[in-house]
């Protein structure tokens, strides 16, 4: 059984309302009188969170320095939020109802998330919405799987969310970022798949009883790996692009589960990331 502080979780969750609630002015001022503040003040912020939860993270492969970039991953809790977004200068993509949730709804906002309603009736209008802010110079994030997992496996990538792969940007192909997140180590202890529910959050779990449990927790490490950038003019079309990315997602949450190391990619139009943050 894991061990459990009501203390600590106490503690760590009045820091984090703490930095919500002062950040949130500041940020919505940011939107409207620097841009650039504007993208830099959430990934401040997500850092300061992760610090607040003891979250470590160790980083490997080439950052894409395209931009923008569609970065695309699997997703296991409101965790990788935090994790990719302290990373990551850019925006994610949310389901619709996301807007409407309180708090978390105006975080979202604040970090001029894309909301999109996943209905197939309206896909073209969503990809349409992606492609205006990746047009306009926008990192986005992008959970390609539709909904968060058990953290053991990697669910299938529905082409249909990936809207604005397709796009080209000043007489290039968008680059696409595939990204594997893995919740390995607590208190530097291998988390085996017994533990893993303390940290990917699915199905029908409630979201207070589970953040309780985790911020409760001791020190946790998450894995984030960078795969070699694609393009749907190298894959073919936009379904194999959202093939290909799949299997090195996939492929990588297999290895980081398993402390296999994973191969470095040949340089292409990516720098060198090596960190442990």
């Amino acid at each position: 059984m894991i061990p459990h502080s009501a203390l600590l979780a106490s503690g760590r969750l009045i820091l984090y309302a703490a930095l919500t609630v002062a950040a949130m002015p500041v940020q919505a001022l940011a939107l409207v009188a620097s841009p650039s503040l504007a993208v830099r003040i959430p990934q401040a912020y997500h850092r300061l969170c992760r610090r607040i939860f003891g979250m470590h993270v160790a980083v490997s492969g080439r950052f894409s320095d395209a931009h923008p970039t569609l970065f695309v991953s699997n997703h296991v809790s409101y965790l990788d939020i935090m994790v990719l977004g302290s990373l990551i200068g850019g925006s994610f993509v949310a389901k619709a109802e996301i807007a409407g949730w309180p708090l978390f709804g105006w975080l979202a906002r604040l970090q001029r998330t894309v909301f999109v309603d996943r209905q197939r009736a309206s896909t073209a209008a969503q990809g349409e919405l992606i492609r205006k802010r990746l047009s306009a110079g926008d990192n986005l994030i992008l959970f390609p799987e539709g909904t968060s997992g058990d953290g053991n496996r990697t669910l299938r990538f529905k082409s249909a969310l990936l809207g604005g792969a397709d796009l080209a940007i000043d007489g290039r192909s968008l680059a696409v970022q595939p990204v594997s997140v893995v919740y390995t180590r607590l208190d530097g202890i291998p988390i085996g798949r017994a533990f893993r529910p303390f940290f990917a959050w699915y199905g029908d779990m409630m979201l207070a009883t589970h953040m309780w449990r985790m911020a409760g927790l001791g020190t946790t490490t998450a894995a984030v790996h960078f795969h070699p950038p694609l393009t749907v003019a190298e894959c073919g079309s936009r379904k194999a692009l959202a093939h290909a990315a799949h299997a090195a997602v996939a492929g990588g949450v297999a290895a980081l589960l398993s402390g296999r190391e994973i191969a470095s990619p040949p340089a292409r139009v990516v720098v060198a990331l090596t960190v442990a943050y």
